[in-house]
């Protein structure tokens, strides 16, 4: 694991190539709602950021921001390299280029797990057949599921299912993976299956942006940790200055919250 690799208000001391994500100014409101405001922040590749605040902070709408699922009002997001809003924008095929792993697992319920991995790199990047049911099957291994191949997603538990939705998104091969609360939506004794998971994409080198309640992984697997609270970045801190002696006064609340509940 590495130490703080990312920088959030730019400072220029690197050169943009370095950053897969650059967020700059963004704004994103519905009527009278402000959710972000002038959200700048950036990430570099090979690196593992959690978003963490309060419920409703903007957390998840952020994250949804980074591959076009949110639309923005101002500033300007590029991941590698490629302006997200730009009018041009293939949309499909940028979306194909950023894994997400979302709450609820997504899967084709009338698809095998297998079916269901390959049917990214066939029906989008009409890859070899032979290849990617190879490339399936690693992948399913990866995530410790290469025994229900076979199975349908209504023969697997829920962190069984969202292990597979991980290997589907990794079967695009895509540079960065967005995480959206993976385990909100899991039984307690599911969470740890889905997180060692993230934490062995973690340790060989994914980047990766996550929201997430999981305060122990963000202690033992970020990089960096982003406070976010009614819209605004307020806090950028590696995960042991960050939950040993958070700056911002809203910080402080937020863990003392954590620790009294």
């Amino acid at each position: 694991m590495t130490t703080m690799k990312s920088i959030a208000r730019r400072t220029g001391a690197e050169p943009p190539e370095n950053f897969i994500i650059q967020l700059s100014g963004v704004e994103k409101w519905y009527g009278e709602h402000r959710v972000l405001t002038n959200f700048t922040a950036a990430v570099k590749r090979g690196e593992v950021v959690v978003l963490c605040g309060p419920s409703g902070s903007g957390k998840s709408t952020l994250i949804r921001t980074l591959n076009r699922l949110e639309e923005i009002n101002a500033g300007t997001i590029r991941v590698n390299g490629q302006d997200v809003q730009g009018k041009r924008v293939d949309i499909n095929s940028l979306r194909s280029h950023i894994g997400f792993v979302f709450q609820q697992f997504n899967l084709f319920p009338h698809l095998s797990v297998l079916e269901n991995v390959t049917c990214g790199p066939l029906w989008v990047n009409k890859a070899d057949r032979q290849a990617s049911l190879e490339m399936a099957l690693e992948l399913l291994a990866k995530v410790g599921l290469g025994h229900k191949a076979d199975a349908y997603p209504n023969q697997l538990s829920g962190g069984q299912q969202q292990r597979v939705a991980i290997a589907r998104a990794l079967a695009m091969k895509p540079p960065v993976m967005l995480f959206d609360e993976p385990t909100s939506a899991l039984d307690p004794e599911m969470v740890g299956e889905v997180l060692a998971v993230m934490k062995a994409l973690a340790s060989e080198g994914m980047t990766m942006v996550c929201v997430t309640h999981e305060m122990k992984f963000a202690r033992e697997v970020a990089d960096v940790v982003w406070f976010i609270d009614q819209g605004e970045l307020l806090e950028v801190a590696p995960p042991e200055a960050f939950f040993s002696a958070p700056k911002h006064p809203r910080a402080k609340k937020f863990l003392s919250d954590i620790h009294r509940h």
